[in-house]
């Protein structure tokens, strides 16, 4: 598996805003090129992307990021790898939420509707584990308590892990690629199928 954080891009988002390290410390952290991570402080890149604090999520300690800060030729080192925190997390498959669980139930899926409208409501729901129903109507803003919720990362909640995460992620990412060589293909079709009529039309005008 890979030793880049979680969400990198967001990282180094988080990274970039709230400490002194290099560019070319947080890109090789976050496994992003130079350049990119220049255009994050710039501004030019990651617009609307949310900063993912690699401290609370338990991928960086301060001491890490202190001690690298001192130092730009030091790298910074995962606290736990990836495959670490996956393994763990789904070693532990939890089948009764506790009650505290369920009230971030809601708040999670909020924050996954935010920043990760891409996931169909189904997936959501599975993620968090909630129903279909309650995702439908916080994502329309129509849940009953929708004004006192606060969006909390699952993730970090203990909802769900990371690989769960990443695979509907990758998941919803397939559909979109799909949904998108059927549009495209469709579109052609009709184009084609203009052209036929069109070419008919001109033959008949003969």
């Amino acid at each position: 598996m890979s030793n880049a954080p979680f969400m990198p891009k967001a990282t180094a988002v988080w990274l970039v805003e709230n400490t002194t390290l290099s560019f070319k410390q947080i890109a090789n952290f976050c496994q992003l090129h130079e350049l990119e991570v220049k255009g994050i402080a710039d501004g030019d890149v990651a617009k609307g992307i949310k900063a993912y604090n690699p401290i609370l999520a338990g991928q960086l300690t301060r001491e890490e990021i202190d001690v690298c800060s001192k130092n730009h030729e030091k790298s910074l080192k995962l606290s736990k790898s990836n495959e670490e925190v996956i393994v763990s997390k789904e070693r532990k498959k939890v089948k009764y939420t506790p009650l505290s669980k369920r009230k971030d139930r809601p708040d999670s899926a909020l924050w996954l509707v935010k920043n990760f409208s891409k996931l169909s409501d189904g997936q959501i729901a599975k993620l968090v584990g909630s129903t279909k129903g309650t995702v439908a109507l916080i994502r329309n803003r129509s849940f009953w308590n929708f004004s006192n919720l606060v969006a909390k990362d699952p993730v970090i909640l203990g909802l769900c892990s990371q690989l769960q995460f990443e695979k509907a992620v990758e998941k919803a990412d397939r559909r979109i690629k799909r949904e998108k060589k059927l549009k495209e293909k469709l579109k052609n079709s009709k184009t084609t199928e203009e052209k036929l009529e069109s070419s008919e039309t001109a033959d008949e005008n003969k």
